[in-house]
């Protein structure tokens, strides 16, 4: 999984030789999970057939202002909601043409409006001929749109269409995912950041057959380590026994059975982070004795003697020295006393507070509705939601106060 997979990506293409490799690129960005949709300069058709694009990228492509079907239906294709769709516009390749235009603001067709009315990140590949490279009004032209807040991938040297050899050359498709994945992540708020999530149950053995579980799933845990992750974050995801799955290489998933196992991993990685997130509902008590063996049914009555689990939050919470620790507490009665109670007990920087009682919050569903009660007692309360959603809130608040 790359910082691209789910993100919007509107493609400019412009009338330059290496509008060629665009299928290419639009394959590339595809592969990395990414949605694309592909508006190209008139002129540009010449180069690369909107057919080849439209497949790859399974969208329509976008040359003109409207799509003149027939005289009776014609389709207009609003640049502003173009521009707003994107997560990120690529322009490439940028010839000499548009850089121009794009740093005049000249607006002569759907592609320049679009980029106009563009809310998000620009990156453009300028593409042309060595002596058009080094012109010094190319430069200009560069150094004016990066003055602007665009983002320029370099021209590669290389063999040109002219038969020249030198600068000028649009970047690989491959150079230019790179080159985008990167600065993305090089720009993220938990870029270079540590981050401990455990998630799930733990499973304490009665015998090799039966065990004292409980009902999560895992899921809140596993949404806030993607969470993190497509902040910049490197994750160590402590996860018990669970269904969930995720693929993403900032993730490290360290897989657990009991709570001692967890109390082992999270000791072991807590030193090394910068924010520890214990979501997981770690089981309080655990079978004094575990049978070698399956206990068969005899006896009318069977007794299993218990005794407490450690407590790996609290445990956290005894040896912290500049991390940011969050607890959970799920609860089903004088809930905000018990929440503020074991954010100061355990020595918690913030805990998330979700009831039982509210409908489509805690265990085995897709939604959550918590409260977020900082160490001053600062209370942030949040409607129903995805759980992706929280995890979001969760790490807004985490970053408010970090």
């Amino acid at each position: 999984m790359t910082v691209l997979r789910g993100k919007k990506i509107l493609l400019g293409i412009t009338a330059g030789i290496a509008a060629y490799k665009t299928a290419h690129l639009v394959r590339q960005f595809i592969k990395a999970g990414a949605h694309v949709k592909v508006v190209m300069t008139p002129a540009s058709k010449d180069f690369v057939t909107p057919l080849t694009l439209s497949t790859l990228s399974k969208n329509p492509v976008y040359s003109t202002f409207y799509d003149k079907d027939s005289e009776e239906n014609e389709i207009w294709n609003n640049h502003v909601e173009l521009g707003l769709w994107a997560d990120y516009m690529v322009i490439a390749p940028a010839t000499a043409n548009t850089l121009s235009k794009m740093c005049h603001g000249t607006c002569d067709n759907l592609l320049l409006a679009t980029y106009l009315s563009a809310k998000c990140p620009v990156y453009f590949a300028p593409a042309m001929d060595l002596d058009m490279y080094k012109h010094g009004s190319t430069k200009e032209n560069i150094d004016k749109l990066i003055s602007f807040g665009n983002i320029c991938i370099p021209a590669e040297s290389g063999e040109l269409a002219s038969g020249l050899v030198g600068e000028g050359r649009m970047a690989e498709p491959e150079t230019i995912v790179e080159f985008i994945e990167k600065d993305i992540l090089d720009k993220l708020p938990l870029k270079n950041k540590k981050v401990l999530i455990t998630a799930g149950p733990t499973y304490e053995a009665i015998d090799p057959v039966r065990f004292i579980g409980n009902h999560s799933s895992g899921k809140m845990g596993f949404e806030l380590a993607k969470t993190a992750a497509s902040l910049g974050a490197k994750v160590y995801l402590i996860a018990g026994p669970s269904a969930e799955v995720v693929q993403n290489k900032l993730i490290e998933r360290i897989d657990v059975f009991c709570a001692e196992d967890m109390y082992n991993a999270a000791m072991k990685h807590f030193d090394s982070v910068d924010i520890a997130i214990l979501s997981a509902a770690v089981a309080d008590y655990k079978p004094k004795h575990v049978a070698t063996q399956k206990i068969k049914k005899k006896d009318a009555e069977f007794v299993i003697e218990l005794e407490k689990t450690k407590d790996v939050l609290a445990s956290l919470g005894a040896i912290k020295k500049d991390q940011f620790l969050v607890g959970f507490a799920l609860e089903t009665n004088d809930e905000l006393e018990n929440a503020k109670g074991k954010l100061k007990r355990k020595n918690l920087d913030m805990i998330v507070l979700n009831s039982l009682n509210d409908k489509g919050a805690g265990f085995k569903n897709a939604t959550n509705k918590v409260s977020i009660i900082d160490k001053f007692e600062n209370i942030s309360e949040f409607g129903l939601k995805s759980k992706s959603e929280v995890a979001i809130d969760i790490f807004n608040e985490i970053m408010k106060k970090k």
